[in-house]
């Protein structure tokens, strides 16, 4: 038996039989015999300490294995606790690796974004410049097309103003006599060549 044991027995014990010493202190109006009243109270000390030995022969071994099994389940708990707690913490560590590579993906995403619009937009103004540049030469090639045909109009218009004002004066100064002398020297030349 350990200290804390009889310390509880003694506690027990002295808790019992305070008011039995009470009682019997308390006289009356009879008188006792103190031999007779140490006999009762020696019997009684006897049946309380069978009674208490009794009770720690049987309900000993009980009490022990339900203190020793309710430790052994909060042992247990403590275990399950701390493994789960452990498990929770190595679970949030990895959650917060994956948000942390989530933001820099997140980041590197964006940064790819930006550059690709970026190089799009380069394309786009690159494109677009070319097309001016062709429209421009396009526009050129148009203008001077048609710069080239008007001037074409204007000799075949002046071509043929020239041809009707030549008409015109001949028709006015040229004679029959002098038609057929141009159709003979043009005979002739043509003769000469043959």
């Amino acid at each position: 038996m350990t200290v804390r044991h009889l310390q509880a027995v003694l506690a027990l014990l002295s808790m019992l039989l305070l008011p039995a010493m009470t009682l019997a202190a308390g006289g009356g109006d009879h008188q006792v015999d103190s031999g007779v009243i140490l006999k009762d109270f020696v019997w009684r000390c006897i049946n309380f300490a069978v009674l208490v030995g009794l009770l720690v022969y049987f309900v000993r071994k009980p009490i022990r294995n339900a203190l020793q099994n309710r430790r052994a389940e909060i042992e247990k708990a403590l275990a399950d606790a701390s493994a789960a707690r452990d498990a929770a913490e190595a679970r949030a560590k990895q959650y917060q690796e994956k948000l942390a590579k989530a933001a820099a993906e997140i980041e590197s995403i964006y940064a790819a974004i930006r550059r690709e619009g970026e190089v799009e937009r380069d394309k786009i103004l690159t494109s677009a410049r070319e097309m001016a540049a062709k429209i421009e030469i396009e526009a050129d090639a148009k203008a001077a097309s048609a710069v080239a045909r008007a001037r074409a109009e204007l000799r075949a218009e002046a071509a043929r103003l020239a041809v009707q004002l030549a008409e015109e004066l001949l028709a006015k100064n040229v004679t029959a006599a002098d038609q057929k002398r141009l159709v003979d020297e043009y005979m002739q030349k043509v003769g000469e060549l043959h």
